[in-house]
């Protein structure tokens, strides 16, 4: 397990250097921020003023070393738009995205995997196909499209959901929550759901896939010719064997979340990360920029290494293989 965790520790070392030094290099052409923060009347010694206070005139390696050895410490430096620390303004928004993240996981793993095992348990009957055709159609909408009808339906015809913000939240420290009262809960419901209806069908599509073929397996028919109930068989053994591939496109479906709730915020005008990168791109706010992209990639990494751990708890071999 030791040798385990530092592979994967050297691994995730590496993935972090190379994002660090991709994105860096990436968006040293998206703009220039200096002639969109000064006045249309600013002088040449102006601009040369303001590009040495924010160290741009450096070289690009120079510039870079100092990004790394700064982030390591949690600085990312100063927002060329907002002219404040970037590790605040994501202290101010990755709470709200990881929350919306997580509840959109929960519910479509609440959702997905129950509604995943029943149209596996029933094929063949028409409760079955309802469930394959509503998961249809929940991967083949669009994001945004969701977010619009659920926003027509709840909030402008029945008047019974806020259409956007946070709503009231309870500090924590510098951690934030709307989970902890009633305005709050309201205001993540429409995006949470948004955000879950892909989920919900991709999930129940997966499970259903997986129950299948689990349930053509011989130590299924062995455990049926043994006695063993309907119930011991489908929810003991068929998945428990189902779990694995569950686990994987969940766990990257939560990266993803986190990674490209762009447009569901940016509908619901929720105070998240993917405001935050849609606003820092528009403006070429290089140092939000790399900032996010690194952030990203940590988050991506620490769900695999998470996920690769779960397998060794799920699955015996796995655990008898690194030993």
């Amino acid at each position: 397990m030791l040798v385990f965790v530092i592979r994967r520790a050297l691994q995730a070392l590496v993935v972090m250097l190379t994002v660090a030094a991709v994105s860096f290099v990436l968006f040293q052409f998206v703009g220039d921020p200096v002639s969109q923060m000064l006045p249309m009347d600013a002088t040449p010694a102006d601009r040369e003023a303001l590009t040495h206070a924010l160290g741009l005139d450096r070289p690009a390696w120079v510039q870079f070393w100092h990004f790394l050895v700064n982030a390591l410490q949690g600085d990312f430096g100063l927002s060329l738009r907002q002219a404040v620390p970037v590790s605040q303004l994501i202290a101010e928004r990755l709470p709200a995205t990881l929350e919306l993240a997580f509840a959109a996981v929960i519910l479509a793993t609440l959702i997905g995997l129950p509604a995943g095992v029943y149209a596996a348990i029933t094929r063949g009957t028409w409760r079955s196909s309802a469930l394959m055709g509503a998961s249809l159609i929940g991967i083949s909408l669009p994001t945004f499209l969701i977010g619009i009808l659920l926003i027509l339906v709840f909030s402008v015809w029945l008047d019974w959901l806020p259409a956007f913000g946070r709503g009231e939240v309870v500090s924590f420290g510098w951690w934030t929550s709307g989970m902890a009262t009633a305005d709050g809960l309201k205001h993540l419901i429409l995006p949470a759901v948004t955000l879950a209806v892909f989920q919900v069908a991709l999930v129940m599509r997966l499970v259903r896939s997986e129950m299948l073929e689990v349930l053509q397996s011989d130590f299924i028919k062995f455990a049926r010719a043994r006695g063993l109930s309907d119930r011991a068989v489908y929810f003991t053994h068929a998945l428990k064997n189902t779990l694995l591939p569950v686990i994987t496109i969940t766990g990257l479906q939560l990266g993803g979340i986190i990674a490209f709730s762009i447009v569901t915020e940016t509908v619901f005008q929720w105070p998240g990360m993917g405001l935050l990168f849609l606003q820092a791109v528009q403006f070429a706010d290089i140092p939000v920029l790399s900032a996010y992209l690194c952030l990203i990639a940590l988050v991506f990494v620490v769900i695999n290494f998470c996920v690769d751990l779960l397998y060794m708890l799920i699955d015996p071999r796995l655990r008898v293989s690194r030993s």
